[in-house]
């Protein structure tokens, strides 16, 4: 196994780790960005009033893509472990 092997390897999971984080972190972004004008607009600086509709877009977005994230991770962990008698000898 060269070098090269080894970085290509790094590169997919890392791009996997990016592609299966984007749709937790963009509905949390979008919810925060929509109660932060809310807040904004009202005056009413609560701490606690950005956090409960951000852990429910989290949720509704895990229930809504669990199963591609879960199929993508498996994917790749099924394709990385047929490579290893290609990557041995």
């Amino acid at each position: 196994m060269n070098e090269d092997i080894v970085l290509q390897i790094g590169r997919e999971a890392l791009y996997l780790i990016v592609i299966l984080s984007a749709p937790l972190l963009l509905s949390a972004l979008f919810v925060g960005l929509i109660v932060g004008v809310f807040q904004a607009a009202t005056q009413i600086q609560e701490q606690t009033l950005s956090f409960i509709p951000k852990l429910m877009a989290l949720v509704v977005a895990l229930v809504l893509m669990g199963p591609w994230l879960l199929q993508s991770w498996v994917g790749f962990t099924q394709s990385l472990f047929l490579r290893i008698p290609s990557l041995i000898g």
